[in-house]
């Protein structure tokens, strides 16, 4: 899929037990196969690889598992071979079994025959027998005693190392054919049965308790409590708002009331649907392992979890990346602005990518997302489910702001004017967070108790609002470390608005003299070209403040690796289509936030302050 959509392969791996990787023979590893592979790893998702349109002029078996060992660092074991590439595909040599299967071109692959392996292909195949027989033996010391013994080794025996190997993450089982054309499809399906898991071989989900955070752990038992997480939210145009979730543990009937753990509100599920592509079935209930839709949910946010009313439980929650770009979106009549308020809120509740705010200074409605493409499908759908009539401003980029120093900031808030005053003192120390660390990393360093417990979370809520503006642009800050270490209180005066006043107040003062700095959202840039055009292309690349990382060959183009700011790729697709002649193409996704240089910093700057004012 598209990168700007990156949420949708997110929220899905996130549920999946196991996963097919679908590769072409052709094109071999794409850019967003490596994008899509980390996220699989990042939530140690089983899979095993497809090698399709081995029929495709050009196609390159080899080629494409290479691919995968040296790009993805996956360990690709093929346990299948194809017989002949290109026009000449007809088949697969079973490593597992050591036959060869060969479907029949007149019932486009519905019927097959499975043979010995022809004479001409016996050194290949055994060749490729011993590779698989290697690899699996690293794992599975009975299996490596039995190969270098010489012993007869099982199809019983070698499924059963496969499966294992499969499920711990150590092997990638690869399988080839052409689903255009049916060959290769059946035993791919043999092999999602035989090789990832089942609901029954998920290891335990843990959570912790909502009130005490306390750790708790849910097998995957249908007779255990209750637990899920939703992980899409969707408006049907027939039965309104659907949630999809994930089932980890124990049971749930249609009309019965669960508890939305994240968010402490009691739902009552009035309908259950299992969802098959477009169609749908009606189900009474559905027990660990399902994945289903609920209707009757009023309020849900992808990621909350579902669980029993008398067994509370909040299961690891999903992570999201930030918006990067953002557009200004202005209705042209009142009922448009009305009916542009109800577009919003469904469609920010379906993607938790797409943020909606309004600019206090200028009332304007500024809509954010993962790219050009994501925020054109949003207003285009704005336009033809909402009948919204509105201008859209062009496209612009998410900036964002961080400091450099750590100073130290004493701070009093300090306010009467008849009856009872505000007062609030805070300490505290502001300064970058630890790598990695995106938002705000707030340490309570209170001794002696010189700020009663009640109001120290009021000091960080404080401290959040005002990393909502930076004091160069009005970015959001990123990436602060704040350390609350002392502080005075009033015993009548002392309340929990006046300490996040204070916390707010100190924090904007101490990121003015922390040596702010402005940051950009810098892409991963990828242009495959004819080598003609690659000058051209890296000449233009670096006119756009592009760094060049990696230049290389694959199959007979060039592949040209960048990192470019975003805000120098706006319209690059049309420029590259000029200087290629339509030859070259170009993938990008975000990969971090740099500095902006002092010179395009003060532009940015300039402009943000002027278009405030």
């Amino acid at each position: 899929g598209h990168v700007d959509f990156t949420v949708e392969v997110e929220r899905s791996l996130r549920v999946l037990d196991g996963a097919v990787a679908l590769f072409c023979a052709v094109g071999g590893v794409e850019p967003q196969s490596e994008t899509v592979w980390r996220q699989a790893d990042k939530y140690g998702v089983p899979r095993i690889a497809f090698v399709n349109k081995m029929d495709r002029t050009g196609a390159d078996f080899d080629s494409a598992v290479k691919e995968m060992r040296e790009r993805l660092k996956a360990n690709a074991v093929p346990v299948q071979v194809p017989i002949g590439e290109g026009e000449m595909f007809k088949g697969v040599i079973d490593l597992i079994t050591n036959k060869a299967i060969v479907w029949h071109d007149d019932t486009q692959g519905a019927t097959w025959d499975e043979i010995d392996i022809p004479h001409d292909l016996e050194v290949t195949a055994r060749h490729w027998r011993i590779n698989l027989l290697e690899a699996l033996a690293e794992h599975n010391d009975e299996l490596l005693m039995n190969y270098l013994e010489g012993g007869e080794i099982t199809e019983a025996a070698l499924k059963e190392v496969v499966r294992e190997a499969t499920l711990s993450l150590d092997i990638t089982p690869v399988f080839c054919g052409t689903a255009f054309k049916n060959k290769g499809v059946q035993r791919l399906l043999d092999g999602v049965l035989d090789y990832l898991p089942s609901p029954l071989d998920v290891p335990a989900i843990t959570g912790v308790h909502p009130r005490t955070d306390e750790e708790l752990v849910r097998p995957s038992d249908p007779d255990g409590p209750f637990s899920a997480i939703a992980f899409k939210v969707m408006t049907d145009p027939f039965v309104g708002k659907l949630t999809f979730f994930r089932v980890y543990s124990g049971k749930l009937e249609k009309g019965t009331q669960i508890l939305n753990a994240t968010s402490g509100k009691k739902e009552r599920i009035g309908r259950i649907l299992l969802m098959h592509a477009d169609t749908r079935e009606d189900v009474d209930s559905v027990r660990a392992g399902d994945i289903a839709a609920g209707v009757g949910v009023k309020k849900v946010h992808t990621g909350d979890t579902f669980c029993d009313v008398d067994n509370p439980v909040i299961l690891e929650k999903m992570e999201f990346p930030e918006p990067v770009i953002k557009i200004a979106i202005e209705p042209k009549s009142k009922a448009d602005n009305d009916k542009l308020g109800t577009g919003l809120q469904k469609l920010a509740e379906e993607d938790p990518t797409f943020k909606v705010n309004v600019d206090h200074e200028t009332g304007q409605t500024i809509i954010a997302g993962m790219g050009e493409l994501h925020l054109e499908i949003i207003v285009d759908r704005l336009f033809r489910e909402f009948k919204v009539e509105a201008n859209v401003g062009k496209p612009q980029v998410s900036y964002r702001e961080s400091i450099s120093k750590t100073v130290d900031k004493r701070y009093t808030h300090k306010k009467q004017s008849g009856g009872r005053g505000q007062f609030a003192e805070v300490w505290m120390e502001i300064g970058p967070a630890d790598e990695g660390v995106v938002g705000l990393e707030f340490e309570d360093a209170i001794k002696g108790g010189s700020i009663p417990r009640e109001f120290i979370p009021s000091v960080e809520k404080g401290i959040k609002n005002a990393m909502s503006q930076g004091p160069l642009a009005g970015y959001p800050i990123e990436g602060i470390k704040a350390r609350l270490y002392d502080g005075k209180v009033h015993n009548v005066d002392s309340d929990q608005l006046s300490f996040e006043i204070a916390g707010r107040m100190a924090f904007r003062e101490a990121s003015r003299k922390a040596s702010p700095a402005l940051m950009e959202p810098i892409m991963a840039v990828e242009v495959v070209t004819p080598e003609e055009y690659m000058g051209d292309v890296i000449g233009d690349l670096s006119s756009r403040r592009g760094r060049i990382e990696n230049m290389g060959q694959r199959n007979d183009v060039q592949v040209i690796d960048a990192f470019v700011p975003l805000s120098n790729m706006f319209g690059y697709s049309t420029d590259m289509r000029s200087i290629s002649q339509g030859r070259a193409i170009y993938s990008m996704q975000f990969d971090h936030y740099a500095e902006v240089p002092a010179a395009v910093a003060e532009e940015v700057i300039t402009a943000a302050k002027g278009s405030s004012e």
